[in-house]
């Protein structure tokens, strides 16, 4: 900020002056005194500037998923007034060779109709959603995640409301350990395979996409194989029929 540098300057004049007249003023004769020498800069070494670059990644990874939800209705374009539990009943009837008999969560589907008033709360796949603005439009938008049985993963969704129809903007199966909204960012904590470390994936919106993007996939030492407790979104009442909280931006 180049317009703020003169006033910087002259307090630090100001600052060097007033030192000088106390260090007289005390009968200090030794002034200001050295740190000793500056380490030089070095400057990032770029290795083997020869290499051919590679011509496709590593491995594949989605970066964005956007699918249009089909059969489940949106009252008022109010995202609140949708049932989580048809969400998921929607996405097993889109998805069935992962959903289906033979199909990597098919446990996931015995256990939704205890979703339903008067199913066994205790073994409903479905967790509490929440509610937060994560695309800008100054509207809720809702993230849910499911226990993908038998599997010990969990699937982390995000849904928004687009001309009258829902819309499923994220979409995650990982082995969580949490899951953090932190403004319109969207943060999965995951084991690693080393005691003492997590993985964190971050995903935020993207305009151009109009979806949540991989963003960031950092691996962090937590220390001692003991992972911090993180706060979490305050819960709230929804006039949905299913459980529900609110995440209220901090």
């Amino acid at each position: 900020m180049p317009a703020r540098r003169p006033a910087r300057t002259a307090l630090t004049a100001a600052a060097v002056v007033l030192l000088a007249a106390t260090a007289t003023a005390c009968g200090d004769a030794g002034g200001l005194r050295s740190a000793g020498a500056t380490p030089p800069a070095v400057s990032p070494a770029r290795l083997w500037p020869d290499l051919r670059p590679a011509s496709s990644p590593a491995y594949p990874y989605d970066v964005a998923t956007r699918e249009v939800v089909k059969g489940v209705a949106v009252p008022g374009d109010d995202i609140r007034r949708v049932d989580p539990v048809d969400v998921v009943e929607a996405e097993v009837r889109a998805h069935a060779d992962d959903y289906g008999p033979k199909g990597p969560y098919h446990a996931t589907v015995d256990r939704l109709g205890d979703c339903r008033p008067g199913g066994d709360r205790a073994r409903c796949p479905l967790l509490p959603p929440y509610y937060r603005d994560l695309t800008g439009d100054g509207r809720d938008d809702m993230t849910l995640g499911f226990r993908l049985y038998p599997t010990n993963q969990t699937a982390v969704r995000v849904y928004t409301v687009e001309k009258h129809r829902l819309v499923q903007v994220l979409s995650d199966n990982d082995a969580i350990i949490g899951v953090e909204l932190a403004g319109r960012t969207l943060i999965e904590r995951s084991p690693a395979d080393i005691s003492g470390y997590e993985y964190r994936t971050t995903w935020v919106w993207d305009p151009g996409q109009r979806a949540m993007v991989f963003s960031r996939d950092e691996y962090l030492h937590t220390g001692g194989g003991r992972h911090a407790k993180k706060p979490s979104p305050s819960p709230s009442p929804s006039p949905s029929g299913s459980p529900s909280l609110s995440a209220s931006a901090p």
